[in-house]
């Protein structure tokens, strides 16, 4: 344990029992401790024994560390978690207040991160599924944080997000990612934009503190299953997207199940939007009106498209158009509704062989006030009503998962087998630490004995012979802690515990201290 941790850990504890009172203990068991009366070590580490005073004269700082609540964690270990809300077990009405920006993302890791149980964040938010993924040195403290975190960036109580939320810790939780990145678990199986988004998350948390390496690596490694599933399955065939669901729900609820006849205007031309238009043409739509912030989105998608009218409007003009529109699609990040009951109630009716305007908000937050559908002129349908699209491919979705699911168990166990193997990385750095340190002592030593008589050729030769020697004995341990064909995970985790039993390693320890002065430095930017 290095020197100065040494004397942080001796002072903070020797001077507990002095500074606690009634108060303080109060403080600490609500988690209201304000951070400038105590470091964050003592924050997070309380020493309750109230004897404290005579031990930390007789024993060791180490030993302390050993002996005091902060072993609960060093036996506890860090957990991967994740924490969400998805199409699946949410209303939308509670999903549109937690959704997340993704320029808002590299602040949300940095809050998350910045707990006191969490060490690595990472944020899945799209229009079907908010989840947040970690990696906790306690998971139900972690996860009573990001709750928390959760109810007061949305406001939705920590009760009613309880209500819906689902948590998986570990390996059920790299399962629910690869399967998320899979497609398996959207509301349209094989639905391809979900992987896009995954990739986003990766590209957004490149070199933003707390997105590290079991978070990054934990998202690499699902965008891998994602890429495998879609190239040894048919899983990508047939309606695979929302905005494709979208379209044909819209094409249920027109009269002869066709939009020849009908007036149809989108808007947002962005991801969503663009998909929306392309399946609207796959789907015989020739001329349609798009409404965008900017012209050139929609251009460009129109030389895409030569042999369909797409005619654009801007924003201005997007209640005219849609005064004039059988059916509405809106796709846009706006975090306001566009369409209010007021607004929609004084569009005209459309044609009688239509019945009522058509609102299809694939949009989370929603583009479309919930009190339209009031109206007797109009009716609104959302991302969760695409479900009656979905539900008619129940069979061929169940055999398509199974497929999947093959791919989905093999990567499981190649992620788990390199999560696993990053347990032997403080044991190889602290033996070789521990040898580079007798070796120097030693050296010098030698040529203390041997004193000045002896020239600089000499001593760099005693000094490579040194090195040399280290190098040869450190070989087999290393070589036996590294993951290779030749032997199991376990075998290797046997070697790790042996070794760290022999050379006295502390490893647990030493990385809980690393994940403290972490945090303290994190405090302190």
């Amino acid at each position: 344990m290095a020197a100065s941790t040494i004397g942080l850990a001796t002072s903070l504890l020797t001077s507990a029992s002095a500074k606690r009172t009634k108060a303080t203990a109060t403080a600490f068991s609500s988690a209201a401790f304000p951070s400038d009366q105590a470091s964050v070590f003592y924050k997070r580490f309380e020493i309750r024994s109230q004897k404290i005073d005579s031990r930390a004269l007789t024993a060791s700082p180490l030993e302390l560390l050993k002996s005091s609540p902060v072993n609960r964690y060093t036996k506890e270990g860090s957990c991967i978690v994740v924490i969400g809300l998805d199409v699946h077990s949410t209303p939308v009405e509670i999903r549109e207040k937690l959704a997340i920006p993704e320029a808002q993302c590299p602040q949300a890791i940095t809050e998350l991160c910045a707990m006191n149980h969490i060490e690595e964040a990472a944020v899945l938010s799209t229009c079907n599924r908010m989840e947040i993924y970690v990696v906790a040195l306690s998971q139900h403290r972690g996860v009573k944080e990001v709750t928390e975190w959760m109810s007061k960036i949305s406001g939705v109580s920590v009760s009613e997000l309880c209500k819906h939320r689902f948590v998986l810790y570990n390996k059920e939780a790299t399962q629910h990612l690869f399967e998320v990145a899979a497609g398996l678990n959207s509301l349209v199986l094989g639905e391809g934009q979900i992987l896009a988004q995954v990739k986003q998350v990766v590209k957004v948390g490149q070199g933003i503190a707390g997105f590290d390496r079991k978070v990054s690596g934990l998202f690499k490694h699902a965008i891998t299953v994602g890429k495998r599933v879609r190239s040894e399955t048919n899983i990508a065939s047939g309606s695979v997207s929302v905005s494709s669901a979208a379209v044909e729900l819209a094409l249920t609820k027109l009269p002869d199940s066709s939009f020849a006849n009908a007036r149809v205007l989108v808007i947002g031309a962005g991801k969503m939007g663009k998909l929306v238009i392309k399946h609207l043409v796959a789907k015989g739509c020739r001329n349609m009106v798009v409404v965008n912030r900017t012209k050139e989105r929609v251009a460009a998608i129109h030389e895409e498209l030569k042999d369909v009218e797409i005619i654009y409007k801007p924003f201005s003009e997007m209640r005219a158009c849609a005064a004039e529109a059988d059916v509405v699609f809106t796709s846009t990040a706006s975090e306001t509704p566009l369409f209010t009951k007021e607004h929609v109630e004084m569009l005209p009716t459309v044609r009688s062989e239509i019945g009522r305007r058509i609102f299809i908000d694939i949009s989370v937050p929603r583009n479309v006030e919930p009190s339209v559908s009031d109206l007797e002129t109009a009716v609104i349908y959302n991302v969760d009503d695409l479900k009656e699209v979905v539900a008619a491919n129940k069979e061929d979705r169940l055999r398509k998962a199974m497929e999947a699911g093959t791919i989905i168990q093999e990567e499981l166990k190649k992620f788990e087998a390199w999560k696993d193997s990053l347990e032997t990385v403080p044991t190889i750095k602290r033996l070789k630490s521990r040898c580079e340190r007798i070796r120097d002592a030693e050296l010098n030593k030698c040529l203390s004995k041997i004193g000045d008589d002896i020239s600089g050729k000499s001593k760099e030769a005693i000094y490579d012979l040194s090195t040399a020697i280290v190098k040869k004995i450190l070989h087999g341990p290393m070589e036996n802690l590294r993951c290779d064909d030749t032997r199991t995970l376990d075998e290797i985790l046997e070697n790790m515990h042996a070794l760290n039993r022999m050379f006295d390693l502390e490893t647990d320890t030493a990385v809980l201290e690393q994940k403290v002065q972490a945090k303290m430095e994190q405090k302190r930017k």
